[in-house]
């Protein structure tokens, strides 16, 4: 069972973001994975989320359940709600708030900034699970099944961000001074989330019972477009800035070996038209913590340059 009062399901980005921020409060979490991964700053536990026995003793005890955890990024519409149904059922029978991680993509394209009064019109596959889980949660938590709130974000980036439009594929290349290939058109405005915002954010919210029942769009730094964003980390890599935008019909070929890749098609829509995300319903009572810009890219930039200069001695 769990061994500690706040559980976070998930060692990737977000889940060590909520690791982190919840260290940073003198607060150390268990975290569950499948392979027991030792994260700093928490506990580790080996558990399958899938096998409804080993969700519910992983979250047994807790007070405070954060899910971070997801299937392969090709596998959404197969698994997505399936894991969130059995990680709902364990939530509710521990008697803990469950705290979810969420992006955008359940309003479909929209004309204008996103924003938490927009109805879940999603027309793409990805979109229509993303929006039916959220469902699933409101419905529970209307119910009276289990309290709930969840964190929204756009796409984030960070240090240890690998599966991102702007992770390994965008940073790497950068910050060895070659090519980057970019989704979409780069002159349209994108909102991008830092990491550690994003699991600043849902930290704050799991401590705020006047937000939860409820999703929230996460505090991000000024929208500008991804050439600015790309601008920013070659001047601080001291790079040269050159992007090449990627085509639905180049993301097809390369998604014949990388089913990742191939998923990102339907989504193009986000990159190839202004993408803004507003915030404001969340730091009107939560405050804007979000990290300046240069700041958050100068962090990402000086990790990747380590990790490169680590890989090559």
């Amino acid at each position: 069972m769990a061994t500690t009062s706040h559980v976070v399901l998930g060692a990737g980005p977000v889940g060590r973001a909520v690791i982190s921020s919840l260290a940073a409060r003198g607060i150390t979490a268990t975290v569950v994975t499948r392979s027991g991964r030792a994260v700093p700053g928490a506990i580790s536990l080996r558990a399958d989320l899938g096998d409804p026995s080993a969700a519910d003793a992983a979250t047994a005890g807790a007070a405070v359940v954060f899910q971070c955890a997801q299937p392969a990024y090709h596998r959404w519409p197969q698994e997505f709600r399936a894991l969130q149904s059995r990680v709902v059922e364990a939530v509710a029978a521990a008697g803990a708030l469950l705290v979810a991680a969420e992006n955008v993509y359940g309003y479909g394209p929209v004309s204008g900034p996103l924003t938490e009064a927009l109805p879940l019109a999603a027309t793409t596959r990805k979109g229509r699970v993303r929006a039916q889980m959220w469902r699933d949660l409101a419905d529970a938590h209307q119910a009276g099944r289990l309290r709930v709130v969840a964190g929204r974000a756009s796409d984030f980036f960070g240090p240890g961000v690998t599966a991102s439009a702007v992770g390994d594929r965008f940073f790497g290349p950068l910050c060895r001074g070659e090519r980057v290939d970019v989704v979409g058109d780069p002159d349209r405005l994108h909102t991008y989330t830092y990491v550690p915002d994003f699991g600043e954010a849902l930290v704050r919210l799991s401590e705020t019972p006047a937000m939860w029942g409820s999703a929230w769009h996460v505090p991000n730094a000024t929208t500008g477009t991804t050439r600015e964003f790309a601008a920013i980390a070659a001047g601080l890599a001291a790079a040269p800035l050159r992007l090449r935008p990627v085509r639905a019909w180049q993301l097809r070929l390369i998604g014949t070996v990388a089913p990742a890749v191939r998923e990102m098609i339907e989504m193009l829509y986000e990159f190839d038209e202004d993408h803004v995300v507003a915030h404001t319903a969340y730091t009107t009572v939560l405050g804007d913590h979000a990290t300046p810009l240069e700041d958050a890219v100068a962090a990402t930039v000086a990790a990747y340059t380590a990790s490169q200069s680590h890989a090559e001695r």
